[in-house]
């Protein structure tokens, strides 16, 4: 018996040894390095009831993929300057840069390819680079059996083993035309405090062949349009579907020294006031309350901002101006000019009103848009005038011009009104929210992987001044008559 005991007193000792070094391990596998492993044995025969936990610790560990993105920003909103906002992302292997304008408005990335009909040659605003799939390793061509393709293209003759082929109009007549095409994508990592490291993903963009209207001109021509609207085939979209980013990106257009801020992520600080989203609406759709021009509220029919599909007001950073139904424009104007009678006005180029004026600009009175959740946009005298002469200026707000398929007139704010704001879009939360802010200056986010908060800082790309001094010109020479008439 003795003997018998000692053997099944060493047995338990080498039981109790062996559930030691198997705890020892499972404590180990809470250390980073050994995340697979635990996440295996943590879930091994869990039952139907505990499929909720296994889902909810996918959607922890996916959330740790999301990064903030820092997009190099240039341009200005200015009419008699560049009037455009352009970032600079890497397409293909090896990468290349292309200048591409942020557009708010649309959806998909494209850009001009090598053997582009009517494609601009060069640009007096950067040095225009084609994308030329046959010199990128990762370049894949997408054909009209992929999903993306029904995104884009709805036409019966995309048929299936054939490329997809793409067309988008543009509210100015504009369009672009080509093919589409998976590569890479390189992007700034924001790292730490205005630190930022590389990082890539796959997307599917429009290889542009043939370029109409404006797109097709040289003057202040970039490489393409980056789509940043909510349907699927947006660039923040395809983003989020990978695990990339989070559905919600800020921008801050600094109309003092150019340039800006353009991030993906989201942001902590400044904090903002939101409105909600129009559900219905294909654009960056709010609900607009009313409008007020100093301390007078503007009478307004209940339906001045109702454009059929698109009502509200649609917020698009690639749009320079703010345009206006008559409805809404022609009360606004009379308002802001009631108290400067004195004003002899002229009209430039059918579209600009203009005047001579040597005094301070802060006699104007500040524009203010009310929204939803008593959300406030001002936009200030500055920001609406711009002066092409040392004592002449001319009014930003434009009448009509953009208008619905069915004919109504479009109500949008564009980079003249939100510029010198730190502008936030949360998708999945659906809102649009801005403040006041030195674009300048920086703004924080947060890296969803580690917790930190870190500081994004402003860029302004370098660009031609040729092009500025054209279009400053240009406008001149339409004043010429009205400074004679002045002059008499």
């Amino acid at each position: 018996m003795d003997l018998r005991r000692r053997q099944w007193f060493l047995l338990a000792i080498l039981l109790s040894a062996a559930l030691l070094i198997e705890l020892q391990l499972s404590t180990a596998a809470t250390a980073p390095e050994n995340l697979v492993f635990q996440v295996r044995s943590k879930f091994a025969g869990k039952r139907e009831k505990d499929l909720g936990a296994l889902r909810a610790h996918d959607v922890h560990r996916h959330s740790r993929l999301l990064s903030a993105i820092d997009l190099p920003l240039g341009g200005d909103s200015q009419p008699e300057s560049i009037g455009l906002y352009f970032a600079k992302i890497g397409l293909g292997t090896p990468s290349r840069d292309f200048h591409v304008q942020v557009d708010t408005g649309s959806d998909i990335l494209w850009v001009n390819c090598a053997g582009c009909i009517r494609c601009p040659r060069k640009s007096d605003l950067v040095e225009l680079t084609p994308y030329d799939a046959d010199a990128s390793s990762t370049a894949k061509s997408v054909s009209c059996s992929d999903n993306f393709c029904s995104y884009v293209n709805q036409r019966s003759e995309c048929h299936s083993g054939s490329t997809c082929q793409y067309v988008i109009l543009y509210g100015d007549g504009s369009s672009t035309n080509g093919y589409l095409v998976r590569d890479v994508v390189h992007l700034d990592l924001v790292t730490g405090n205005r630190q930022t490291g590389s990082t890539n993903g796959t997307i599917i963009f429009g290889c542009g062949s043939k370029q109409s209207g404006q797109l097709g001109e040289s003057q202040a021509a970039v490489d393409g349009i980056m789509g940043f609207g909510q349907s699927n085939s947006s660039f923040i979209s395809q983003l989020a579907s990978q695990g990339k980013v989070k559905r919600s990106f800020a921008h801050c257009l600094d109309n003092n020294n150019g340039g800006g801020i353009f991030v993906i992520g989201e942001v902590v600080s400044p904090k903002v006031k939101t409105t909600p989203m129009l559900s219905k609406s294909a654009h960056y759709s709010v609900n607009l309350n009313a409008i007020e021009v100093g301390n007078s509220v503007l009478k307004l029919s209940s339906d001045a901002f109702d454009s059929g599909d698109d009502k509200g007001v649609i917020i698009d950073s690639g749009t320079t101006l703010v345009y206006l139904p008559d409805a809404v424009y022609n009360p606004l104007m009379n308002q802001i000019l009631a108290s400067h009678q004195e004003l002899n006005l002229h009209t430039v180029q059918d579209s600009f009103t203009c005047f001579h004026y040597i005094d301070k600009l802060d006699r104007f009175p500040t524009v203010t848009f009310q929204f939803d959740k008593s959300v406030s946009l001002a936009v200030y005298p500055r920001e609406y005038l711009f002066q092409v002469r040392e004592d002449t200026w001319c009014f930003g707000w434009q009448n009509g011009g953009l208008q619905t398929k069915g004919g109504a007139s479009l109500t949008i704010l564009g980079d003249m009104a939100l510029s010198n704001k730190l502008v936030v879009y949360d998708i999945e939360n659906q809102v649009i929210g801005w403040t006041n802010h030195n674009c300048s200056g920086g703004i924080q986010v947060k890296d969803e992987e580690t917790g930190a908060i870190y500081t994004v800082g402003a860029h302004n790309l370098s660009w031609s001044s040729s092009l500025a001094i054209t279009k400053l010109l240009t406008l001149v020479s339409f004043l010429i008559p009205f400074f004679c008439n002045i002059a008499l």
